[in-house]
């Protein structure tokens, strides 16, 4: 496997072509879904600066990260490895990884460090290849090793989710897209059209991609105070015996649906 900083350049040079264009248009329409609705003061995106993907973001200070300042048009705000920011932990509002830990060596590391500087209650998008997709059984060939984007470690959702759970990131949103083959060829991409509303019905989790948007929960920490005055202790009385009808029993939502991004279900596969 190539370096992540080959990778990324490697990347954003296939964005380019008939495969990219078709990826890259369906994850900007639900990068800007996700992010529209953050409010804060800092935003961060990961890698692959020559593309704006938090432009429909409210926050006004958004900072992109590069490996090597390698794009003269839209340089990066900061050079740096991004399992080690040289940021302030718990200082942004939200974080953008774009393709990010399928390309490099050390996905754990980074996510940890993304963690690390997202505050409490910010939230984190993630874009990602699904390995249970028709690109993922194009990556399993041989033949495929070689090509952009098969050369990167596929990571599934439900793995995904496991890593998050680990850090505390619970995932609030997400979905499915990208339901055609992967064709190289324009015309085969627009034939297979149909297969997009198809698989959003039929196999919803077997789209070429996903975008996830998970939110840091951190348990808060309540303050006791000392007593300072002795209060006259309440009289005995009648307590209510607890009946049968008054429980409440809470049933685990319905799994299944495609459209995990308004409050929708969970990835089964």
């Amino acid at each position: 496997m190539r370096d992540a900083q080959g990778l990324q350049s490697a990347l954003a040079t296939w964005y380019g072509t008939e495969r990219g264009r078709y990826v890259l248009n369906w994850e900007q329409t639900q990068i800007d879904v996700a992010v529209t609705d953050v409010f804060g003061f800092h935003a961060l995106q990961l890698g692959l600066p020559a593309f704006d993907f938090l432009r429909e973001s409210r926050i006004p200070l958004r900072l992109v990260t590069a490996l090597t300042a390698q794009t003269p048009s839209q340089p990066p705000h900061l050079l740096c490895e991004t399992q080690a920011l040289p940021l302030a932990s718990q200082s942004m509002d939200l974080v953008l990884l774009p393709h990010v830990l399928e390309f490099s060596t050390q996905p754990h590391a980074i996510l940890r460090e993304a963690e690390r500087v997202l505050r409490p209650e910010g939230q984190i998008v993630i874009t990602g290849f699904n390995p249970l997709s028709l690109w993922g059984v194009r990556r399993a060939l041989p033949s495929a090793q070689s090509q952009m984007p098969f050369q990167g470690q596929f990571i599934g959702l439900h793995r995904l989710k496991d890593w998050l759970t680990l850090l505390g990131l619970e995932l609030n949103g997400g979905r499915f897209g990208c339901y055609a083959p992967p064709f190289a060829n324009a015309t085969w991409l627009r034939r297979a059209a149909f297969m997009e509303k198809a698989g959003d019905r039929w196999w919803p989790i077997a789209g070429a991609v996903y975008a996830v948007r998970a939110i840091k929960r951190v348990v808060g920490a309540r303050m006791v105070t000392p007593a300072w005055r002795q209060r006259r202790a309440a009289a005995p009385g009648l307590v209510q015996v607890a009946r049968r009808e008054n429980v409440i029993h809470v049933r685990p939502s319905a799994a299944g649906s495609a459209d995990l991004m308004h409050g929708g279900g969970d990835e089964r596969g």
